[in-house]
């Protein structure tokens, strides 16, 4: 497996560099990795098991739409829309747990329908493939936009620096005394390229009857079968680097804090806000519980009106 590598992102064309470096990558691994990711992450499922029947949802950078279908034990009890820049990817979550899904096509950073349009709102590893942090700022203030700001909750799950002992990654971090301190205080995390490894798909051996048709006799065709699988066999794997941002501690809840802050919302609980004067309504986000889970970092938040 090739090692997890450090990498500087560009800050010139930010867009053009996720265009190379993880969109094109999806495009091209989509039915592999799709592949790879079936199962559901415990606080997602629980999180969308917990929905008010009847609500209707958004999950940005849908992938394959595993989280479609869900919550499992109430099935169709909510209806949630996957939006994904990786039209391959969608064409796979369009029949996520063999239905039909509402899919589009279109960027966390874009703004394809009205403020306050969805009752939830879910992004599940996605935010970290954003090349700069103003941009994965920008993505938690169009997630926050998208959902009621009287009773939206929402959800967001990024990869962390700290992998747990099932990981198969190790991430390059700069382990010197003096910046481990200075990560720890201003929740500064590392931009890296981690690989994917797409094994050449494995074809069946051609038949000898349809190498003799060639004008072969069945000895002939029986060298040519194991020649030609045999090089098929031996044909490398080809090896995508995807951009991430690997998230350090308290760094995914101090973005949502910063953004929910630069739309004009109060971070909080109601009940700790002053209520404005009288006839104006104020607006904030309670961040309801964040954490570290199986390599990941998480917020669940739910927004207020007073």
């Amino acid at each position: 497996m090739p090692n997890v590598k450090a990498t500087t992102v560009s800050s010139d064309d930010p867009q053009t560099y996720e265009d190379t470096h993880v969109h094109a990558v999806y495009d091209e691994i989509a039915p592999h990795f799709s592949s790879t990711r079936y199962k559901p992450w415990p606080i997602i499922a629980t999180f969308l098991s917990s929905l008010p029947t009847g609500w209707v949802g958004v999950d940005l950078g849908t992938g394959n739409g595993k989280y479609l279908p869900l919550p499992s034990d109430r099935p169709g009890s909510v209806w949630t829309v996957g939006l994904d820049r990786s039209r391959n990817l969608l064409d796979i979550a369009r029949q996520a747990g063999g239905a039909e899904r509402e899919v589009v096509w279109g960027d966390v950073l874009d703004r394809p329908w009205r403020a306050g349009a969805f009752d939830y709102a879910i992004s599940i590893a996605t935010i970290h493939h954003l090349a700069t942090p103003a941009r994965r700022k920008a993505a938690v203030k169009r997630l926050l936009e998208s959902i009621s700001p009287s009773h939206g909750r929402a959800l967001i799950y990024v990869w962390a620096i700290e992998q747990d002992d099932l990981s198969k990654r190790n991430i390059p971090v700069d382990s010197s005394e003096d910046k481990l301190e200075q990560r720890d205080e201003i929740h500064i995390g590392q931009d890296v390229f981690v690989p994917w490894v797409l094994a050449q798909s494995a074809q069946s051996k051609p038949k000898p009857k349809t190498l003799r048709k060639k004008g072969l006799d069945e000895t002939s065709a029986k060298d040519e079968e194991d020649t030609t699988y045999a090089k098929r066999s031996q044909s490398a794997p080809k090896v995508y680097d995807r951009y991430y941002h690997m998230f350090a501690k308290g760094e995914l809840t101090e973005l949502v804090s910063d953004g929910a802050k630069e739309m004009g919302l109060h971070v909080g609980s109601p009940s700790d806000t002053t209520h404005n004067q009288e006839g104006i309504d104020t607006f904030g986000v309670q961040v309801v519980q964040d954490g570290w889970e199986r390599s990941n970092y998480y917020v669940e938040l739910c927004r207020w009106k007073l």
